[in-house]
């Protein structure tokens, strides 16, 4: 019963859902540092999926901004990568704004589908556009998708664990 009073009050009270942000905003701008795209990956999805679902798509376009921003300024990123962060920016907002439009349909339908095409945009890019170097494109390629999925599954069971309503999300 508690998790339900956390939740609603998320959907009601503007400090809560500032504090929640800047919570998604802090651990989606610390994940890089983790420096392993395995660990970094699902951790930056599960809060773009969290903070569209329980934020709105405003907040998860913001979010999906500033880690990679975080990660060019921190020297974090490969040099060679440098390139694909608009475009990873790109496939971040493409993520949530799917996602954000179909999750009150089918959570599920919205995660793959925004995963696949977050996946499809960066791995076009990177093989295609821009003449990056073969270890680029990989990380650009299955990975982005995997990850994605990865968040996207992380986000339902959150969810599911604070007894979010899916019909409900915001």
């Amino acid at each position: 019963m508690e998790r339900i009073k956390v939740i609603s009050l998320v959907k009601t009270n503007i400090w809560v859902k500032s504090a929640v942000f800047v919570v998604f905003l802090a651990i989606s701008m610390l994940a890089p540092f983790l420096k392993q795209q395995f660990v970094v990956g699902p951790i930056v999805n599960t809060i773009l999926f969290l903070s569209t679902a329980v934020l709105g798509i405003g907040a998860g376009v913001l979010i999906g901004f500033l880690p990679s921003m975080v990660s060019a300024f921190t020297g974090l990123l490969p040099l060679p990568l440098l390139p694909m962060i608009p475009y990873i920016i790109m496939g971040n907002a493409v993520l949530v704004l799917i996602f954000g439009a179909l999750k009150k349909k089918s959570f599920g339908l919205g995660v793959i589908l925004a995963s696949f095409v977050k996946f499809l945009l960066l791995y076009s890019v990177s093989s295609l556009a821009l003449s990056l170097p073969k270890p680029i494109i990989a990380m650009m390629a299955w990975p982005q998708l995997i990850t994605a999925l990865i968040g996207g599954i992380i986000a339902y069971f959150l969810l599911k664990l604070l007894k979010y309503d899916e019909k409900n999300l915001s």
